[in-house]
């Protein structure tokens, strides 16, 4: 079906200024809906008032307003613009609510302009708990069993019959503002006061709680011709508990079954059309019984998310494109998903790992209590790419920018007592990949670990063997040293150690610290350990995210290192080029304003008619799309990572100051 015609302005509201729960992710999303609907003709009014952004710079929209979002400055400029269309499932929760304000206001009406990429039925189904639990049973999907209350009043009314432990989740707020979980009848009360002040229609759920199940993520598209896709199954390495955004995540899923992962993948389907979304994508999240595979539905977003974010970087399928396009009438199947050059109607298939994990600033706090919980904290976020779950673990962990060489213990922090690290495991923080590595390097079995934590056995493996293969690795160059002295190590480095080394992803740095610690001196550099490795012609192959698990040959340079076994991707040219070194996870201090930074330096680099290239590792940025550069590494930003990049595509510049 062609694009509608009855329609040619559309108003963008955007999600104004970052904070925790919505960041520069809506900024990515607001961008690439602007440009897709440009690109059919459209013209596009935009509403935002944070000036950091991409999406407010003036060759994005027509015309941008840099206004308060509020329901009076946004019905000025739709009396001003008058726009046929609204779009509000770019800008987060800040548009949505803002679009609920002016339909119930009769403010849409009497301007005639109607709401696309989604209805406000679907809206109000989807983040009404009480809406959303009820079509929920009307379809036959399982829910945990819940209570929704407007006051403490209604609390003491349902006392005896609701189920404690529970959790408390107020309904329209972001990034699970105002939410917190009860073990007692005292801490019900005091976080339902707490969810009903947060929540604008004071509307709280009250829900049984099922803590340390695990909790999976689908992010699905939909049309009006009910063609329907996943585009990405996340997992959580952390059990239900920690808001998604805090948690590690990574895809594809890992532990759940085909038939497992099937079931989901119907009840997805059932739910984002009994909800009606049926021109664009939502986010739907899971919680799976790890002992059974019986699984319950705990929400869904009817828009573009965080996780839709992270989900178009790590298969290269872009959902805010792809729906803003469904929103003005066009079909999955009239759409093509430009990474691969293929149809968008077909299911992302990838044949990597991807891992996220959150940045934390809570350092910036003294005092502040760094547990984790329903409500979301992380201020920022990075992505890595590997063959392997240990590949991108160990480089989302350098990523982070925490003096992190890989998966290791927090460096300076004093070593616990078997009881004190028992408590840490118990309750998440953001120390607890470390407070694993600390628990495994003390000898503590998958078991123990798993018995307290409560995270999957299938990730505590894989952790287990990347802390052997490092005790192994030590083992092996002290024993070396020792017998032989150092020259004998690196004659050995050149028989196939350092290669072996290099296979279990252990970083230039790391190896230079086990050769230190086995000397019990200073004597090894990361620089150095790279020079001898260039010396010895061992380095990365760089691979590409197509999409399609290499079923069809990509159209783009979108690329990820990895030193397994495996065939070269990708091959630079001789063209004139500039490397542009990104500014990593958000953080307080260091956020958005870079990467508007890093994409205008791209643009005004390929105007000149030199190749652009990107080096970053935050998926919630417009600067690691696809498109913005002529080649994207999505790497971390260590001297080893960035070393390897500029070795092989020996540039005319590098830009470093954004």
């Amino acid at each position: 079906m062609p694009r509608r015609t009855d329609i040619s302005k559309i108003l963008i509201i955007g999600s104004g200024p970052i904070r925790i729960g919505q960041a520069c992710e809506f900024d990515y999303s607001g961008t690439q809906a602007c440009q897709a609907l440009r690109q059919e003709g459209y013209e596009v009014i935009l509403v935002n008032s944070n000036p950091a952004t991409i999406m407010t710079d003036p060759e994005v929209a027509q015309r941008t307003y840099i206004e308060p979002l509020t329901v009076e400055f946004v019905e000025a400029v739709i009396a001003r613009e008058k726009p046929q269309a609204l779009l509000p499932t770019m800008g987060g929760q800040t548009a949505l609510n803002i679009a609920v304000n002016l339909h119930e206001q009769g403010i849409l009406q009497r301007h005639g302009v109607e709401l696309i990429g989604a209805t406000m039925e679907a809206i109000n189904v989807a983040e009404d708990r009480a809406l959303f639990r009820n079509r929920m049973v009307e379809i036959g999907e399982p829910v945990p069993r819940s209570f929704i209350v407007h006051s403490i009043e209604e609390v003491e009314q349902f006392k005896n019959e609701i189920p404690i432990p529970c959790i408390i989740r107020p309904a329209f707020t972001l990034g699970g503002t105002g939410s917190g979980a009860a073990e007692t009848y005292e801490e019900l009360v005091a976080a339902c006061r707490i969810g009903l002040a947060a929540s604008p229609v004071s509307e709280v759920l009250v829900e049984e709680s099922v803590t340390g199940w695990k909790e999976i993520e689908l992010e699905v598209v939909r049309d009006k011709n009910d063609n329907f896709i996943v585009v990405c199954g996340i997992e959580n390495l952390d059990p239900m508990g920690v808001h998604t955004g805090d948690s590690i995540t990574v895809a594809p899923i890992q532990t759940l079954s085909d038939r497992e992962y099937q079931t989901l993948r119907d009840s997805a389907a059932k739910v984002i059309r009994a909800i009606g979304v049926d021109c664009g994508g939502s986010n739907i999240q899971y919680a799976v019984n790890p002992e059974n595979g019986a699984y319950t539905v705990i929400e869904m977003n009817p828009r573009v998310s965080r996780s839709s974010a992270l989900a178009s970087k790590a298969t290269g399928y872009s959902i805010a494109k792809v729906a803003a396009k469904l929103a003005v009438g066009f079909t999955l199947d009239e759409l093509t998903n430009d990474v691969a050059g293929i149809s968008a109607c077909f299911e992302p298939s990838i044949d990597y790992v991807v891992t996220k994990i959150p940045r934390f600033n809570f350092d910036k706090f003294y005092g502040a209590k760094d547990n984790l919980g329903t409500e979301m904290r992380s201020v920022g976020e990075v992505m890595a790419v590997g063959t392997t779950f240990a590949e991108s673990m160990h480089k989302a962990l350098r990523s982070l920018e925490l003096n992190l060489a890989g998966f290791t213990e927090t460096p300076g922090r004093t070593c616990p007592t078997h009881e004190v690290l028992t408590k840490r495991l118990a309750t998440p923080s953001r120390y607890r990949l470390t407070d694993i590595a600390t628990a495994f390097a003390q000898g503590w079995t998958v078991e123990e670990v798993q018995r307290v934590s409560k995270i999957d056995p299938w990730f505590l493996h894989n952790l287990k063997e990347i802390s052997d293969n490092e005790l192994g690795a030590r083992s092996v160059i002290a024993k070396i040293i020792e017998n032989f002295g150092l020259k004998a190590l690196f004659q050995e480095f050149e028989a196939g150690l350092l290669k072996r080394l290099k296979r279990e992803f252990f970083s230039d740095a790391q190896i230079a610290s086990f050769i230190n610690a086995a000397v019990g001196r200073e004597t090894a550099t990361e620089g150095a350990v790279y020079a001898f490795r260039q010396r010895l012609g061992l380095h990365p192959v760089y691979k590409a995210i197509d999409t399609c698990a290499g079923e069809f040959p990509t159209k783009t340079n979108y690329l990820y290192s990895t030193y397994a076994p495996a065939r070269e991707e990708y091959k630079p040219d001789d063209a004139k080029k500039v490397v542009i070194l990104g500014s990593g996870p958000n953080r307080i201090g260091q956020a958005i304003e870079f990467d508007y930074c890093c994409v205008q330096a791209s643009l005004a680099i390929k105007e000149q008619g030199m190749k652009a290239i990107i080096v970053n590792c935050n998926p919630e940025t417009v600067s690691t799309d696809y498109d913005v550069s002529d080649v994207l590494y999505f790497e971390p930003l260590t001297l080893e990572s960035v070393s390897n990049i500029l070795s092989l595509e020996k540039p005319d510049g590098v830009i470093v100051q954004f």
